[in-house]
């Protein structure tokens, strides 16, 4: 079994002990033995719920101490390079929340610094691994409805994301780097890398200090066009919250994944066929977060499977790096209105 300590007890990281607990449980690969945060009275009542002994205010006392095969670094992005630095120094491979650093300056250092210390890093990327998107992929790959040559990945909602995170509401920098990151990662995983971006923000909450709509065209290097849109202030007949929707066009036929994980294929003689895409609802999950927690429990899974493995990553650091230049990019190409080249990035 791998032994690993979490860094962060915060909102977040509930999702991640609980899947780390499930993976335990299931195979017993891996488990979090350590916990770590900077808020003692958190960390005493998240070590409690999940019967962890040994805690910890301070990383590096805690890196020192234990034992250990990772560490989970969940924590906000300020305080990300100098934890993955501190793991590359002891040598200790790590998976890191996203966005995985305030700049993209701080984003190579860390890519860097573990690459030195020659060992992997993970950023916990997590949309992508949602079954009905990764379902969506398969189909994509198997050829079924030809070459795509356009795409939308959509995330609209009214949800009240700032209950459980007030600390949305207060950056100048919101939707495109706290979730448009996931999203664009879906049309790069999707639709594959991206020559060009296009974008248009808008803040239309009053009360918070960021952007809340984000609108993006993406050239991508194969020759798909793609548009990804999010936003936090559209109010819909059904809540979709934290549904994502895609749409393919294709050379032999179309995609939709449409509300409640819904699939709809048609060919190009007009034949259809619909599936249901529902995640499972796992035992520690509740909806409607349950796609998203079933996501958390796959992409740790990958992490342990990649480090048993001696594999890269699927979201690797190298590979975040091309979604954080996608974020920049956004948010250079709403500031001027140009269309942003991802070479120049």
């Amino acid at each position: 079994m791998l032994h690993g300590a979490l860094i962060g007890c915060g909102f977040f990281a509930i999702n991640q002990l609980n899947a780390w607990r499930d993976i335990a449980a299931r195979d017993g690969s891996a488990d979090i033995v350590a916990l770590c945060d900077t808020n003692a009275e958190r960390l005493a009542e998240v070590a409690a719920a999940f019967g962890i002994s040994r805690t910890y205010t301070d990383a590096a006392e805690m890196l020192e101490r234990e034992t250990l095969d990772f560490v989970d670094i969940c924590t906000t992005a300020p305080s990300h390079r100098a934890l993955v630095e501190l793991a590359a120094s002891r040598k200790l491979p790590a998976i890191c929340q996203k966005p995985l650093a305030p700049t993209i300056e701080d984003a190579r250092a860390i890519v860097d610094a573990c690459d030195k210390a020659g060992i992997p890093l993970m950023v916990h990327e997590n949309f992508r691994w949602q079954s009905p998107l990764m379902a969506v992929r398969d189909i994509l790959a198997s050829g079924r409805i030809g070459r795509p040559f356009w795409g939308r990945v959509s995330f609209r909602s009214a949800f009240d994301v700032y209950a459980g995170q007030p600390n949305l509401a207060t950056g100048k920098r919101f939707i495109v780097e706290d979730l448009g990151v996931h999203v664009l990662d879906v049309a790069r995983f999707l639709f594959g890398d991206v020559l060009g971006l296009t974008a248009r923000l808008a803040r239309v909450n009053p009360d918070i200090a960021g952007e809340d709509v984000a609108t993006m065209m993406l050239a991508h290097e194969n020759g798909v066009t793609s548009v990804v849109d999010c936003s936090y202030a559209t109010r819909l007949e059904e809540e979709l919250f934290p549904q994502t929707l895609v749409e393919i066009d294709a050379s032999e036929g179309s995609l939709r994944l449409s509300a409640g994980y819904q699939l709809t294929l048609t060919s190009r003689t007009g034949g259809v066929e619909r599936h249901d895409l529902s995640p499972p609802l796992l035992p520690w999950a509740s909806k409607p977060w349950h796609n998203v927690q079933e996501s958390v429990l796959l992409i740790q899974k990958h992490w342990v499977e990649c480090l048993l493995a001696g594999t890269r990553p699927s979201t690797s650091g190298d590979d975040n790096l091309k979604t954080f230049a996608l974020v920049n990019a956004a948010y250079e190409s709403a500031a001027t209105g140009a269309t942003i080249q991802l070479r120049d990035v």
